[in-house]
């Protein structure tokens, strides 16, 4: 990891820290955190040579860790990161449902590595993409599905307990929409 992304994962945690203390609602503090600072990188990615892919990646990663710091809902945290990087982005049609997934994929891998619950984290993640999705223009189905499979993605790689949470937490409907798991071509990790 480069030093770079690992000072925008810390300044990213600190702001999520700060603002979840600052107002204590876990869901906005993070929507707004997360859609101020993916707008003003983005904008700034051609100037340093960072992708918008490794921006997203970098502030999901930051706000798991920030929310995990301060002992927030991860599934709120989840919900918040997953609006907030649509907002952020303000990607419209196909290229939402890649920015869904791998923001999924991102903050499931993250959940893991805190130790934060990862079927509470996915549950968020879907709720997240599910509301977002009215604004960018893409079905809630498509959305929801979207998210899963990042999530299950991620999951594989953390071993096959988490591929079972990630299974569970979507098994109800999420907001009121089925998820459909479009599975993955997969390799679980031996963990």
């Amino acid at each position: 990891m480069k030093t770079t992304h690992s000072g925008m994962i810390e300044t990213v945690k600190d702001k999520i820290v700060a603002a979840i203390k600052g107002t204590g609602n876990i869901v906005q503090a993070t929507v707004d955190t997360v859609t101020e600072l993916l707008s003003t990188t983005i904008k700034d990615t051609g100037k340093v040579g960072t992708s918008a892919t490794d921006a997203i990646a970098n502030v999901a990663s930051g706000a798991i860790r920030g929310a995990a710091h301060v002992g927030a809902d991860l599934g709120h945290a989840a919900k918040g990161i997953m609006l907030g990087v649509l907002r952020g982005t303000k990607e419209t049609g196909t290229a939402v449902l890649d920015t869904i997934s791998h923001t999924a994929h991102v903050a499931i891998r993250d959940t893991a590595e805190v130790g934060g619950d990862v079927g509470a984290a996915t549950t968020g993640l879907v709720a997240g993409a599910i509301e977002g999705a009215k604004e960018m223009g893409v079905s809630a189905e498509d959305a929801a599905a979207a998210a899963a499979g990042g999530a299950l993605k991620a999951a594989g790689q953390v071993g096959s307990t988490a591929v079972d949470t990630v299974r569970k937490a979507v098994t109800k409907p999420i907001n009121g929409v089925k998820v459909v798991l479009k599975e993955p071509g997969m390799t679980l990790s031996k963990n």
